[in-house]
């Protein structure tokens, strides 16, 4: 099973990106996670959208052939960051490549809320109609607090999220199984 994994943030030391590296690791078994270079993506442009770059391409094709996409995103400003955004743009034009795609989204912050209203405007934007991505259902992943729930190394060592974790990745691996009978 191939997942497209796609972070919300560039930040060199990035606790989503750390998550992202740790679901990538820890449940490599059962998936094959790989993470996509959005943040290299251009500026969406319509002008651009029937001959776009190639690293558009690249990605789009890597989503498109993906069994599920894995949205691993911080809270900017109560929302998503403009990169994720824009990916998500590229995503929706021509060659519609999230459409009834299954999606799961877990995301982490230092602060309690994790990130909640993110998630809302994730979950807003992925259901509207150039996108019609099929987002797990009952299976929300805030993190909050994050920084105390990595060891120095930036892995994640908080068990009662590790196993958290695990439930939700098992429904959505399960519900990827669903979809495609």
């Amino acid at each position: 099973m191939k997942i497209a994994v796609l972070v919300g943030s560039n930040r060199k030391e990035s606790f989503n990106k750390k998550l992202a590296l740790f679901m990538q690791k820890r449940y490599q078994a059962t998936a094959e996670f790989e993470i996509l270079p959005i943040e290299q993506l251009p500026m969406y442009n319509q002008d651009d959208e029937l001959t776009p770059p190639e690293i558009v391409t690249d990605i789009k094709q890597k989503v498109a052939q993906s069994d599920g996409v894995l949205f691993v995103t911080p809270e900017y400003n109560h929302s998503i960051p403009a990169f994720l955004k824009n990916a998500i743009d590229w995503f929706s034009r021509v060659d519609k490549v999230m459409v009834n795609k299954p999606v799961m989204i877990i995301g982490s912050s230092p602060g309690v809320l994790g990130t909640v209203r993110a998630q809302m405007h994730l979950r807003q934007i992925l259901n509207s109609p150039g996108i019609s991505a099929l987002t797990l259902p009952g299976n929300e992943v805030f993190i909050g607090a994050v920084h105390e729930k990595l060891d120095e190394s930036g892995n994640l060592v908080h068990v009662p999220t590790i196993q958290f974790i695990d439930t939700v990745m098992d429904n959505y691996i399960n519900w990827i199984k669903k979809q495609s009978l």
